[in-house]
């Protein structure tokens, strides 16, 4: 069987560094794969976050030749064989050991957005089209991918500023809501930071799930955003009928 070469980050929050490891390939192996022969031949203590192997779950996400990746998914027929393997943790969040990183920030910025909430008396009544804008939105197996691509909270760190796409995806599968009465755009602007976004589509380009996150999702938002507080006309309009 043919042999991989892999730089496997080793270590946790104090520092680390990369350790190489020889995996025998053999056909159809995916990335998840080479962790667990690591784990079982040569280093027992790795620690990877693993759950379904089949690319619902999102917990196997790590960073693959530079690229945030799901390892399940990631299959070592289309990686140049030539070439040793890197894997990392995910840079966006602080890592705990080895490829497992604290993702708890997510949750954090999930708390923050006020939940689904219809007008009293509402009939449930809607169209399938006005269901199906925000249904793409569900798909999404908060893999945190997008997170992880993400320059604002990758490069740059502003994780108290910004909320990040996938959150901004939650926001707007609420908003596109036919039946939804929740005024999030504040919120939006104010506390998921939508204007640091400048909709480089990077994190529409690592969705496993292929959501239009840039397109579907923030350039909407964005547009709703501009609406309410840069618009002199939208906010003449509003002054006089008292509307938001």
């Amino acid at each position: 069987m043919p042999e991989v070469n892999f730089k496997v980050f080793r270590g946790n929050s104090e520092g680390g560094e990369e350790v190489d490891y020889k995996v025998e390939v053999t056909e159809g192996m995916v990335v998840l794969d080479a962790m667990f022969q690591i784990q079982q031949t040569k280093a027992p203590d790795l620690a990877i976050r693993w759950n379904c192997k089949a690319a619902k779950c999102g917990s196997c996400s790590a960073e693959i030749n530079g690229k945030p990746s799901l390892m399940c998914k990631t299959r070592l027929d289309t990686l140049d064989p030539s070439k040793p393997v890197t894997v990392r943790p995910m840079r966006a969040f602080p890592i705990i050991k080895d490829l497992v990183t604290d993702v708890s920030f997510n949750y954090r910025v999930n708390k923050t957005i006020p939940p689904f909430k219809p007008k009293p008396g509402t009939d449930w009544k809607m169209l399938q089209e006005d269901v199906d804008r925000a249904q793409e939105f569900r798909k999404c197996i908060e893999c945190f991918l997008c997170q992880d691509t993400c320059h604002v909270l990758r490069d740059h760190a502003k994780h108290e500023q910004f909320g990040g796409p996938r959150w901004l995806i939650r926001a707007a599968s609420l908003e596109m809501h036919p039946l939804d009465v929740e005024d999030r755009i504040p919120m939006i602007r104010e506390k998921l930071g939508i204007g640091f976004c400048n909709i480089t589509k990077c994190c529409t380009e690592v969705c496993p799930e292929e959501i239009h996150i840039t397109d579907n999702a923030i350039i909407p938002l964005k547009e709703r955003v501009v609406d309410r507080y840069y618009d002199p006309i939208g906010k003449l309009i509003r002054i006089f009928t008292g509307n938001k």
